[in-house]
């Protein structure tokens, strides 16, 4: 299987220590430079060193075939969606919106990191998903209510106010 990811799920499951989800989960990541570089420039949550992770392959880019298509998109997104087109990957983990759209007009697969939280619930790889979010708002990564109230009793959880 040939997953992707972009930044943002790397540096939400990093900031709750749960980056080790990915390889449970997928196996093998695929992540391009820009992505490594765009965690490696830091930020308010710490990303390990995803460079000597086994479970992870760099890609190096090309240039970006639909360049037009992907101009609302920063680097990072704008170089995974492309690459994960070119080597026809099943999956792409990308949380923003107008990312997610393009990935599905490019005819990609995507999931995000509440996908994969739900996922690790299914599969008893985490206690409690609202646990999991609720860390991740703790350090300042948000998602919709409505969407994690929707989401929530699909893994038997009931959102619990604050």
């Amino acid at each position: 299987m040939i997953v992707f990811s972009n930044t943002t799920p790397i540096i939400a499951l990093s900031s709750i220590q749960r980056l080790d989800l990915l390889p449970h989960l997928f196996g093998h990541i695929h992540l391009v430079n820009e992505v490594v570089d765009e965690c490696e420039a830091g930020g308010t949550i710490a990303v390990p060193s995803l460079r000597g992770l086994d479970w992870l392959t760099l890609v190096e880019s090309t240039p970006v075939s639909h360049s037009s298509l992907l101009l609302e998109l920063d680097k990072g997104e704008k170089h995974t969606l492309d690459m994960a087109q070119k080597h026809q990957a099943d999956w792409v983990l990308i949380d923003e919106k107008i990312g997610r759209n393009m990935a599905e007009y490019l005819g990609l697969k995507v999931t995000g990191t509440i996908g994969v939280l739900l996922k690790a619930k299914q599969q008893g790889l985490i206690p409690s998903f609202l646990d999991s979010v609720n860390a991740m708002q703790a350090q300042g990564i948000y998602y919709q209510t409505a969407l994690i109230n929707k989401l929530a009793p699909t893994v038997g959880e009931v959102r619990r106010l604050g």
